[in-house]
């Protein structure tokens, strides 16, 4: 039995309370719970989650607001960026191109991208950009602002910077840097850029409501960002984070360390995420915009060796080949975290529980949103929020969604 509230429900009661809607079946009730606690006792603003289980959409849940006024109600097709978990959607773009035949993994970058041949590189591998062993998550010379929104200007800079270490020989998060990297070779092998790409050969074909260059007719269904990464300006002081959180946090801050450079050249004003130049341009490593059911959708086709209601958007060999390990351990750019990673896709592991399952796969945002496919049960899992916290393997709030659907299942 799948519940469904009234349309008349608005998104806060009298008594303050965030007016859950959607549908969910019935078994999975416990999700809904939690759902609608995470706005009681857990802060969120607006949120949406949704459960594709074999195909079928179990869970499909909005609630709260757009904006931090509180003033635009959250609804079904309320957009929201997703930052991280959007290269889940850009890996996969090179993976059709690899089952084609027309892009090799482990190739030089440079067959596809002269270019990259600068300072050494013209023997590192296609794979190496997918796992992030490339060596190259930021670049050292100081890039202005606008130069982000610029593909041709990014793509440059990448392809003319000195590793940082070694390739092949250790792993690091290339937080932005990974989107032009494997977004270039796309454009070079297929001719079109990763947006274009993945909205033609993925997001039509499957009917997802997500965008990696956001139309400006679509401001209007478009969530406000609050906050950042770290803990909120007015608590510095009472937030006392540790251990490689910590170490990360500081790194970041400082622009001339591997890590500021991973994910503050070029330096973005606060708030940046909510403006037309960053929803405009394609940086396809954080600025996918979508629904929870977009996510789930996607990730439920996975899940299912890459078929969703008869239409394939990639073969069971071309999934298996994705997420077969390729680094794992203390991450170089990510203060020595923890990282697992296959060729585009995090691996489940401590730091990303993605349930039982040790075959799940996915990838999650900074701040709490989160999207993965378990092929052991065939489910498709989207969470997304627009109220940051600090982290960047998904947050408190997606991952008692997940155990709750577990515990239900």
């Amino acid at each position: 039995m799948i519940r469904r509230p009234s349309e008349g429900d608005v998104a806060n009661d009298r008594s303050g309370e965030v007016s859950v809607q959607g549908v969910c079946d019935t078994r999975f009730r416990a999700v809904e719970e939690v759902f609608a606690q995470n706005f009681r006792d857990g802060g969120e603003v607006g949120a949406s989650v949704c459960c594709v289980l074999d195909g079928h959409v179990v869970v499909d849940l909005w609630g709260g607001h757009a904006d931090a006024e509180r003033t635009r109600p959250w609804t079904r097709d309320t957009l929201v960026n997703v930052y991280s978990t959007t290269k889940g959607m850009t890996a996969l773009c090179a993976h059709q191109l690899i089952e084609e035949g027309s892009l090799d993994p482990d190739a030089p970058v440079a067959r596809y991208w002269p270019e990259f041949a600068a300072h050494d590189k013209g023997d590192l591998p296609v794979r190496w950009l997918l796992s992030h062993r490339a060596g190259l998550p930021g670049v050292r010379t100081p890039l202005p602002e606008e130069a982000l929104y610029d593909w041709d200007r990014m793509a440059g800079a990448l392809a003319d910077e000195r590793p940082w270490w070694e390739p092949g020989t250790d792993h690091g998060y290339h937080a932005v840097t990974f989107g032009h990297l494997v977004g270039e070779v796309v454009r070079r092998v297929c001719g079109e850029s990763l947006g274009t790409s993945f909205r033609r050969r993925v997001a039509e074909p499957l009917g997802l409501d997500f965008h990696i260059g956001l139309n400006a007719i679509d401001d209007s269904r478009t969530a406000e960002m609050i906050g950042g990464l770290g803990p909120p300006p007015s608590k510095t002081r009472e937030v006392k984070l540790k251990g490689p959180m910590a170490d990360f946090m500081r790194d970041m801050a400082d622009p001339t360390t591997l890590t500021g450079a991973a994910f503050n050249n070029p330096r973005q004003p606060r708030g940046c995420v909510n403006s037309r130049a960053w929803r405009a341009a394609e940086i396809p490593a954080a600025n996918g915009h979508g629904t929870a059911a977009a996510v789930a959708r996607f990730y439920g086709a996975l899940a299912r060796g890459g078929e969703l209601d008869g239409v394939r958007i990639v073969q069971p060999e071309t999934l298996a080949a994705a997420t077969v390990e390729q680094s794992f351990g203390p991450d170089r750019v990510l203060g020595g975290m923890p990282m697992r990673f296959g060729m585009g896709f995090m691996l489940r592991h401590d730091l990303m529980p993605l349930g039982p399952s040790l075959n799940a796969f996915g990838h999650p945002g900074a701040g709490g949103s989160i999207g993965y496919a378990d092929p052991d049960v065939r489910l498709g899992f989207g969470y997304v929020m627009n109220r940051m916290r600090a982290g960047l393997t998904g947050g408190a709030g997606g991952y008692a969604l997940i155990d709750a659907f577990y515990g239900a299942l």
